[in-house]
C-alpha cells in the first residue's frame, strides 16, 4: 500500500471515530443544535463571502467613488467574523456526518478552495497591507488578478458547499 492509501484509511479512521462519538451523537439526536450549526453556517457564508466579493469588486474598479482602504477597514471585520463562524459552524457539521464527508469528492473541493480562500486573503493583506490609500488611483495587475481569484475561488467554495448533498 503507498502512503496514500495510507492517509486515506487514517483519515476515514479518524472521521468513523469523530462520527461515533457522543458528542456526535448529541449533534444529530437533538432538535435544535444540528439545525443551528447549519443556519450558523449559511449566517457565516453570508458575513465571509458578501464582504469579501464587495471589496474585491472594489478593487477591480467597481465603485470607484468608494475608498478602497475606507471600504476594507469596514469590511474586513465582517469577512473575519463570516470566517470564524464558518470554522466553528463547520466543525459541528463535520463532527455530526464526517464519514460520508470526508469521502465526499465535493467536500474535499470545497475544503481545498476554502484554504486557497483563506490563503489568497493573508497573502493579500501581507503583500498590500500599507498600500490601499493609493489603490483608488488603480490598483495594481497583481493585486486586481488576486481580487478575481479571490471571487472565483469564495464562489467555488461556496457553490461547492451547496453541491455535496448531490454526490
Amino acid at each position: 500500500m503507498g502512503h496514500g492509501a495510507d492517509a486515506t484509511g487514517w483519515l476515514a479512521a479518524w472521521a468513523a471515530a469523530l462520527e461515533a462519538s457522543g458528542f456526535a451523537f448529541m449533534l444529530r439526536d437533538s432538535s435544535w443544535v444540528y439545525p443551528l450549526a447549519n443556519l450558523g453556517h449559511i449566517v457565516g457564508l453570508c458575513l465571509l463571502v458578501g464582504p469579501i466579493v464587495a471589496l474585491d469588486l472594489r478593487l477591480l474598479g467597481v465603485g470607484r467613488g468608494v475608498p478602497v482602504a475606507a471600504l476594507s477597514r469596514f469590511l474586513t471585520p465582517l469577512a473575519v467574523a463570516g470566517l470564524l463562524l464558518q470554522i466553528a459552524s463547520g466543525a459541528l457539521l463535520l463532527t455530526a456526518d464526517a464519514s460520508a464527508l470526508v469521502g465526499n469528492p465535493v467536500f474535499r473541493i470545497k475544503m481545498v478552495l476554502f484554504a486557497l480562500g483563506v490563503a489568497n486573503a493573508l497573502l493579500f493583506r501581507r503583500i498590500w497591507r500599507g498600500a490601499l490609500e493609493r489603490w483608488d488611483d488603480g490598483p495594481p495587475a497583481l493585486g486586481r488578478a488576486q481580487a478575481a481569484a479571490s471571487i472565483a475561488i469564495w464562489f467555488g467554495a461556496a457553490i461547492s458547499g451547496r453541491l455535496i448533498a448531490y454526490f
